[in-house]
């Protein structure tokens, strides 16, 4: 705790107890802002973890069955079918305000075929392996976006937890310090006074 810089006068108690009150309303305002951060991000949390253990189950599922495909494929076929990709992809990003916070969405759109090759060499365990890779990728950018939206969270709920902290342990009590140490001032001030106007009384009346 510390005293603050300030002359001890009625005019600075008076600044000081509205600073006080400003204080305490801001703490009120960042600490309900924390917690419903809190919770916010706490659900996002989950949700990836979810999203991420569906990811890895799909991938694991289509690189098995590419594995399963190219095995009975010639090397040659199987190069030629994957050389000459026609679809296009696109990856647009905006933004929403969520407790003042800019979190982000993703938005994929998909131009062509992915599967531009021909029937003679290829089998269908391919296309179950590209339609595969092809879902798995889409749930890879829902991921992907739910956590850079964990992380904006992240960072904007440690700042205002160091304002809260800031608040809750520096500020106010210093504070609220300086406003008991004015008081005091104050209260010293009065007593002088008040003894010295006795005392200037008593001698009046001892001389008449």
């Amino acid at each position: 705790m510390a005293i603050l810089n300030v002359n001890p006068t009625r005019m600075a108690l008076l600044d000081l107890k509205k600073r006080v009150k400003s204080a305490e309303r801001g703490h009120k305002l960042l600490k309900d802002k924390q917690d419903g951060l809190m919770k916010h991000f706490m659900e996002i949390v989950r949700d990836a973890k979810k999203l991420r253990e569906e990811v890895e189950e799909m991938l694991g599922d289509a690189f098995k069955k590419f594995l399963i495909a190219s095995a009975w494929m010639k090397e040659a076929d199987l190069r030629n079918a994957l050389s000459s990709p026609q679809a296009k992809l696109a990856l647009s990003v905006k933004t929403k305000n969520v407790m003042s916070v800019r979190i982000p969405f993703f938005e994929l759109e998909k131009e062509g075929e992915i599967k531009t090759y021909g029937y003679a060499g290829t089998n269908a365990l391919l296309d179950e392996a590209i339609d595969a890779l092809n879902e798995a990728f889409e749930i890879l950018i829902q991921l992907a976006q739910i956590e850079k939206q964990a992380e904006a969270l992240a960072i904007e709920l440690e700042t205002t937890r160091r304002r809260v902290n800031a608040l809750e342990h520096k500020m106010i009590p210093d504070l609220k310090d300086t406003v008991k140490y004015i008081r005091l001032k104050l209260d010293e001030g009065e007593r002088s006074a008040i003894i010295g106007t006795m005392k200037v009384k008593a001698q009046i009346e001892a001389a008449a």
